[in-house]
């Protein structure tokens, strides 16, 4: 196999320069570097990124756990995370947590032993033994999708970011979400001003960010749009489709059940459909349905879903941006980034066809807003 001396000899130049052109460490002449490339193309160099480790203490590679991956909104995390990870240069190691605390710490240290330079983790509803571990080793690390707080408890009232936190109870690590509060309160509100007293809310799996955030949102557009809360309205479907499914014919055993129903995760508005086919009801005539969360098939429904879109694919890219200005300044400013979530304006709200366009902003708030701590 060619060595590096080799591609230094074809292009003339010395091995410490051919390592620069590879590692990006000392800017090099244009005309330099391209001797270099066209080198490396003809004798069909690969560098030996094993050795390149051990001189570097870097291995190029990230760490994602992510639980629940064939969830189409996980999926398109994934992409995310992927593309981005790719374009900078690094590997993607994935690992399932499977939504259990104790799995979770396992997968987390099984990566970690990897040697990857850095992770992104979704966490679990209870990731006190993970934060331990990540606290405990030092490692680089993003918060994806789930906040938490320092102390590794539901994050969803912190949300002042993490890494080398500072502030009295705040995180210890960067964070990166979608919204969740605010869009979920313009549900509430649309079907309010269509003139829906009685609205339902299939909420998440207790302890997750997601879901306290969800259930505010919930709660504060029903204040908004002057209405009544019913704790017997708001449910657990505990995130998945089965539970939601439960949940909803709890809902409608009600001797006076909601005339509208928001579900607060793309698995849980399976789940609900399921429930109100079940039961004979037909969406909207019946009951009303908005969902949490925008995947490839609420276009295909007849009536078509309205639903809250998350910007998915850009939250695993920017989860990789946050990760890499950690590990290249180890003491920067803590931050959590939320990203925007688009209003998807469809039929099963009750609504007519809008030929125009169906997208709107679910919130007045910029297009992004980060939140950080002072070193």
């Amino acid at each position: 196999m060619p060595t590096m001396a080799d591609v230094a000899r074809s292009a003339g130049v010395s091995v410490a320069t051919v390592s620069h052109v590879l590692n990006g460490t000392r800017p090099v002449l244009p005309h330099t570097r391209q001797a270099v490339l066209d080198a490396i193309d003809a004798l069909g160099y690969t560098p030996n990124t094993l050795a390149r480790s051990l001189v570097t203490s870097r291995t190029r590679s990230i760490g994602l756990a992510v639980s629940a991956i064939s969830n189409p909104y996980f999926t398109e995390i994934l992409q995310g995370v992927e593309a981005a990870a790719l374009e900078a240069g690094y590997s993607l190691l994935i690992a399932d947590p499977h939504d259990d605390p104790g799995h979770e710490r396992k997968v987390v240290q099984l990566l970690h032993e990897r040697r990857v330079d850095g992770m992104i983790v979704a966490p679990s509803a209870n990731p006190r033994e993970l934060v331990g571990y990540l606290r405990r080793h030092a490692v680089p690390t993003v918060f994806l999708d789930r906040l938490i707080d320092r102390d590794g408890t539901d994050g969803a009232a912190a949300g002042d970011g993490a890494g080398t936190a500072d502030g009295e109870g705040a995180p210890w690590y960067d964070q990166v979400c979608a919204e969740s509060a605010e869009p979920t309160a313009r549900l509430v509100t649309h079907l309010a001003g269509l003139g829906h007293s009685r609205i339902g809310l299939v909420a998440g799996l207790p302890g997750l960010s997601t879901t306290s955030e969800r259930v505010s949102g919930y709660r504060n557009g029903l204040a908004a749009a002057g209405l009544a809360h019913d704790e017997r309205l708001l449910v657990s479907g505990n995130s998945e489709a089965d539970g939601a499914e439960e949940a909803t014919a709890a809902l409608l055993a009600l001797p006076d059940p909601p005339t509208a129903l928001v579900t607060a995760n793309n698995a849980m508005t399976i789940g609900a459909l399921r429930a109100l086919r079940r039961h004979g009801l037909s969406v909207p005539d019946d009951i009303a349905l908005c969902c949490f969360d925008d995947f490839a098939w609420t276009d295909l429904f007849s009536p078509r879903l309205t639903a809250i879109a998350q910007p998915s694919r850009e939250v695993g890219a920017q989860a990789v941006r946050v990760l890499l200005e950690r590990l290249g300044e180890r003491r920067r400013p803590t931050r959590t980034v939320r990203l925007p979530c688009t209003f998807m304006h469809r039929t099963s709200c009750g609504c007519p066809e809008e030929p125009d366009g169906s997208e709107e902003p679910a919130h007045t708030a910029s297009s992004q807003s980060e939140k950080g701590t002072a070193p």
